[in-house]
């Protein structure tokens, strides 16, 4: 039997950028949401923000997996490369770049978009999130999310990839001291929104380098416990065949 091919480039570019962009619209819109409604509550509003967020990135999954992959996420992009780049499985390199610029120009847009539904003024955040402990966060919650990602998609088991990854992140909101970015688009996204879920131009470097060594440690882990991991990086992060 002959495998469907992918979906063509120009569906899955689009898949990610929208993908990207609404799960950035309910990360800021949440957040957003949570500051006016438990104005003097910062433990009840990150409750609301990664309570919103683990229901919308469950359902942006299952809606744009079947084309792209949902990735949503620069690191899972180049990574899905790396691993699958001897066997030619997964992205190529060109392919993998288009999947970064159009989650990084999503994620710009999803911060806008909330911004303008909540009558937010643009601005670039003042957020300074910039500490040792954070960057430590931020290699913790990338590291363990691309192990899981991988992992699931090794042993077969990519379908439940969606409430998977959005119970870890909602869990990597409390127990990461930066509350999980884990996603360079999503990173630059925020610093469009200066509101609760806002990140300071300044602090973006620093948590893009955390992310991108978080993600080396889980693809080494990845690679470590499963050798063969190769094999299947076309399923990553669901599989997306036509």
């Amino acid at each position: 039997m002959v495998a469907a091919p992918v979906p063509s480039l120009i569906r899955r570019l689009t898949a990610e950028f929208l993908g990207t962009g609404l799960l950035v619209t309910v990360v800021v819109g949440s957040g957003i949401a949570a500051q006016d409604l438990s104005l003097h509550d910062v433990g009840l509003q990150l409750l609301e923000n990664s309570t919103a967020t683990v229901f919308g990135l469950t359902v942006l999954i299952l809606l744009f997996g079947p084309v792209s992959g949902a990735h949503f996420n620069p690191v899972v992009s180049l990574a899905d490369w790396f691993v699958g780049r001897r066997t030619r499985s997964g992205l190529d390199l060109a392919d993998a770049a288009g999947y970064v610029v159009a989650q990084v120009v999503g994620a710009v847009g999803g911060a806008l978009l909330a911004n303008a539904m909540f009558d937010v003024p643009f601005g670039l955040s003042a957020k300074d999130r910039l500490t040792g402990g954070h960057l430590i966060g931020e290699v913790v919650a990338t590291a363990g999310l691309l192990a899981l990602i991988f992992c699931l998609a090794r042993t077969s088991r990519a379908t439940v990839s969606a409430p998977a990854v959005g119970a870890y992140i909602g869990a990597a909101y409390w127990f990461t001291s930066s509350t999980a970015f884990a996603n360079p688009a999503v990173t630059v996204g925020r610093i469009f929104s200066d509101t609760f879920a806002g990140i300071a131009p300044g602090s973006m470097p620093g948590y893009i380098a955390a992310q991108v060594v978080g993600a080396a440690l889980g693809v080494g882990v990845v690679l470590f416990l499963y050798p063969d991991a190769a094999a299947s990086a076309d399923d990553v992060v669901v599989p997306h065949r036509g």
